[in-house]
C-alpha cells in the first residue's frame, strides 16, 4: 500500500453560508428554534433571506469548515461535495482551492442550485441555522474518487450529508475503499442524523464497524447510543468505536480511546461573538494534530485551541494564524 499524500479528506454538505445578527424576536416571528438547525425548502429560504439584514457570504458547510480550518494549520487536505454550475457554485470552489483545500467535484449542469444555509446570529453569539441543501444533497457514488480516498490518511464523515440515501451511498463506498486501504474512518454527528430514519442506519454502520472515531456534543451521543448518562452512552458506543471524541462547550472536551480518558478544558476567550464553527473547528484541530502523529492530549488541545479562535468573531472560517497558534 502506498503512503498517503493527503492527511484528511472529507465529505459533505457543499454550501455557500449567509451570516447576519438579529434579535431573538426575529427567530420566534419565522419559529425557528433558538440555537438549532432546521431544513428550509426553496420558497422558505427566499422569504427568510428577503427578511436577513445585511448579511456576508463565504463558502461553508460543516466537514468544508472543518478543511479550511485544517488547511490553515498546515494539514494536506481535500474535500469531496457537490455544488451546481451556479454563481454560488463557483463561489465555494474559489474559496476552498483559495484555501489549500484539494476540490475535485465537477459541478452539476442542471438541476439544483448550489446549496446555502442562512446563519442568523442573537447577541448572545447562539447561532441558528437554517439550510437549504439543493444541489449538496444530489452528490452520487460516482463523485467518490477510489484513489483520493486512498491517498488520505483520514477520512472524515459530516453527519449532514448522511441523511439523504445518495450521499449515503456515496459515503458507504467511501467507506469501504478506505478500510480496504486500512485508512482510519471519522465521523462528526449532526442533531439531523439522530432524527428516525436517520439514526438506525447509523447505527448499523457503528455496529458493523463501519467507523473508527466518532465526534459528538453530549447530548447526540446520549441520542444516537439511547442512553440516560454520558458513561452509558460510553460503555455501549465504545464495544464497536475506537475512539470517542465529546465536545463540551464552556466545560472543554474529553476522549475515550484504549480504555483511557482524556480531559482538557476549553480555552477561554474575552468574548463570546459567534459559536457557528465551533464545533467543526475542534474536530480540524483534532484530526490535524492526529494525521501529524501527536498523541490524544495534543489532539484534543489543538481542537479546543482552534474551537476557541472560530467564536472570537463572526464566521465559520478562521482569522487568526491558526499554524502559528496550534504550532503542529
Amino acid at each position: 500500500m502506498t503512503s498517503p499524500n493527503l492527511d484528511i479528506l472529507a465529505m459533505g454538505d457543499a454550501l455557500v453560508d449567509v451570516i447576519a445578527t438579529c434579535e431573538p424576536e426575529f427567530l420566534e416571528r419565522f419559529n425557528l428554534p433558538k440555537g438549532a438547525m432546521q431544513l428550509l425548502g426553496q420558497d422558505e429560504t427566499i422569504a427568510l433571506y428577503d427578511a436577513m439584514g445585511s448579511a456576508r457570504e463565504t463558502s461553508g458547510g460543516s466537514a468544508a469548515n472543518s478543511m479550511a480550518g485544517a488547511a490553515a494549520m498546515g494539514a494536506r487536505v481535500g474535500f469531496v461535495g457537490q455544488v451546481a454550475d451556479d454563481q454560488l457554485g463557483t463561489i465555494f470552489t474559489h474559496d476552498m482551492r483559495a484555501l489549500g483545500v484539494r476540490f475535485d467535484t465537477p459541478p452539476l449542469g442542471n438541476g439544483a442550485a448550489t446549496g446555502r444555509c442562512l446563519i442568523l446570529v442573537t447577541p448572545d453569539g447562539e447561532r441558528t441555522m437554517n439550510t437549504c441543501p439543493g444541489a449538496a444533497h444530489l452528490l452520487s457514488p460516482d463523485a467518490v474518487d477510489k484513489a483520493q480516498v486512498e491517498a488520505a490518511s483520514i477520512l472524515y464523515l459530516e453527519g449532514y450529508l448522511f441523511g439523504p440515501e445518495l450521499p449515503r451511498q456515496a459515503m458507504f463506498k467511501a467507506i469501504d475503499i478506505a478500510h480496504a486501504a486500512e485508512r482510519t474512518v471519522a465521523f462528526t454527528l449532526s442533531e439531523s442524523v439522530c432524527l428516525p430514519g436517520r439514526k438506525e442506519p447509523l447505527q448499523q454502520l457503528i455496529a458493523g464497524g463501519g467507523i473508527d472515531l466518532i465526534f459528538a456534543n453530549e447530548s447526540e451521543a446520549l441520542q444516537l447510543a439511547g442512553a440516560a448518562d454520558l458513561d452509558t452512552a460510553v460503555a455501549r458506543l465504545s464495544q464497536s468505536v475506537k475512539t470517542l471524541v465529546f465536545t463540551r462547550g464552556p466545560a472543554g472536551a474529553l476522549a475515550f480511546e484504549g480504555g483511557e480518558k482524556t480531559e482538557v478544558p476549553a480555552i477561554s476567550v474575552s468574548q463570546v461573538v459567534d459559536t457557528t464553527g465551533a464545533g467543526d473547528l475542534f474536530a480540524a484541530g483534532f484530526l490535524a494534530a492526529r494525521a501529524k502523529g501527536h498523541g490524544i492530549d495534543r489532539q484534543l488541545m489543538t481542537g479546543a485551541i482552534a474551537a476557541a479562535e472560530i467564536i472570537s468573531h463572526f464566521g465559520a472560517r478562521p482569522v487568526a494564524d491558526l499554524k502559528e497558534l496550534v504550532k503542529l
